[in-house]
């Protein structure tokens, strides 16, 4: 498992420069005030303002410091030193306080011990855990009593298809379901522009089933809140998706017929 950590580390941190210069992350707006969370997180988590908030795998920050913004106390947890190191950057240009950590999620007990009212997760975090069951109960071992754990996800039932096709059709390539070995990709670009090509890195990938995230977050003693799935997303994840006025991603056809993206919120009481 180390092989695969160090590897998927290796080529995050190797593409960290491309995404901090992309349209994709467009830092110059954040830097002039824009935020990056989507609405629905905004919605969905509510009033953050004097709440503490880990945000688990973090990325550059972009996210944990627009919740900063909302003056949450924020700590952001990262496996790439690069990245944090960046995100501790970022944080001094816009002045906001925020903490970061560089830890691998399944060692975060060893560095942090505290809890708290918020633990916030989204957006492509799910497909680089091996074992759902031990990052559920890492998840709730950080929420307070009466606090909450929310993450906001890609599908994965929309994570099978094929996403090479140029045609519209749904065509079945990848596992659904985690049998243990992870699904092995030999990267020639990044999802920020798939049309630069940069030096071939291997990264290793794991499905997740819904089951598997409910189940997890139900067996770590969390209660579920709320389950709720969206036909939207915000990312080209297929080539033939179609992007909206609000920059959300959509089917080009039959737009209500396929859930994109999913959020959760669950509490420890």
């Amino acid at each position: 498992m180390e092989e695969f950590v160090k590897a998927n580390r290796d080529m995050w941190e190797d593409q960290l420069d491309i995404h901090k210069d992309s349209k994709f992350y467009d830092v110059e707006s954040f830097l002039r005030g824009k935020q990056t969370l989507d609405p629905i997180e905004l919605e969905e988590v509510g009033n953050v303002a004097g709440k503490s908030l880990l945000h688990l795998q973090c990325h550059f920050g972009l996210d944990t410091l627009s919740w900063a913004r909302l003056d949450a106390e924020v700590t952001g947890v990262d496996f790439s030193k690069k990245a944090i190191a960046l995100a501790e950057k970022l944080a001094d240009q816009i002045g906001v306080k925020a903490r970061f950590i560089t830890s691998d999620i399944y060692k975060l007990g060893d560095v942090l011990e505290e809890e708290f009212d918020i633990v916030f997760t989204s957006g492509g975090v799910l497909t680089w855990l091996p074992d759902l069951k031990t990052w559920g109960e890492i998840a709730a071992r950080y929420v307070k009593r009466g606090g909450f754990f929310y993450i906001r996800e890609f599908h994965p039932f929309s994570l099978v298809f094929d996403d090479e096709r140029e045609d519209d059709s749904l065509v079945l390539r990848y596992p659904y379901f985690c049998r243990g070995e992870p699904m092995v990709f030999q990267n020639d670009s990044t999802y920020v522009d798939t049309s630069r090509k940069i030096p071939i890195r291997t990264s290793y990938e794991w499905p997740y089933s819904l089951s598997g995230v409910i189940n997890a977050l139900i067996g770590a003693g969390l209660r579920i809140n709320f389950f709720n799935e969206f036909s939207v997303t915000t990312w080209k994840q297929m080539p033939f998706l179609i992007e909206r006025d609000d920059g959300r991603w959509i089917l080009p056809s039959h737009q209500d017929s396929m859930p994109l993206m999913f959020s959760i919120k669950a509490t420890k009481e």
